[in-house]
């Protein structure tokens, strides 16, 4: 039986590797991938992608930020009538929570102690940040030149943190372990499992 392929649309570059590794994971293939430049433009073109998914599998993947109270509110709100293929998802509040979730590889990763990183990530406010302060404690220095800010830049990360998030997702990271630390990442993979069918 051939692999089921699915076109994927992401707020931006991090969400990509995320993305594939989690189709992977539940035995699915990545088709077409649209970046949309943040999620102004993922929203506005959602309905859209909403009317494909009648025909083919979609993924959408989006951060729940401090759009609405839940992911469940988010959704109503965007995305009222889903077409059956579509696997809209929403990672709680950031998808670094789901990064962070799986703790041991994140902990060998960033080469911190696995005590440092949060055990319930979906509860964090800003999870993109604390995994910038994880690496800011790493004991390897080019973890922290590549995924830390210089003080008194603007940015909020690092200049290699795409291509070490990147890494991460692509070759450490195991979806269903971190499943079990967020329930957004495990509602993810149940519903992907219902488009494979």
């Amino acid at each position: 039986m051939p692999t089921l392929v699915v076109t994927v649309a992401v707020e931006g570059p991090t969400d990509v590797p995320v993305a594939r590794r989690i189709l992977e994971s539940v035995g699915l293939e990545m088709g077409p991938i649209y970046e949309m430049g943040g999620k102004a433009g993922l929203d506005k073109r959602l309905n859209g992608y909403n009317r494909a998914a009648a025909f083919s599998p979609w993924l959408v993947l989006r951060d729940l930020d401090h759009d609405a109270p839940c992911a469940a509110a988010l959704v109503a709100n965007l995305l009222p009538r889903r077409s059956d293929k579509m696997a809209f998802r929403v990672a709680v509040r950031e998808i670094e929570a789901w990064l962070l979730a799986d703790g041991d590889r994140i902990a060998s990763y960033l080469v911190v102690p696995r005590s440092r990183v949060p055990d319930s990530p979906d509860r964090l406010s800003h999870a993109k940040r604390a995994l910038v302060d994880l690496a800011r404690r790493s004991r390897k220095r080019a973890i922290r030149d590549d995924i830390v800010p210089e003080q008194g830049v603007r940015a909020q990360v690092g200049p290699g943190y795409l291509g070490r998030i990147s890494e991460y997702a692509a070759v450490h990271w195991r979806p269903h372990v971190a499943a079990h630390s967020s329930p957004s990442l495990r509602r993810c993979l149940t519903a992907l499992k219902g488009v494979r069918g």
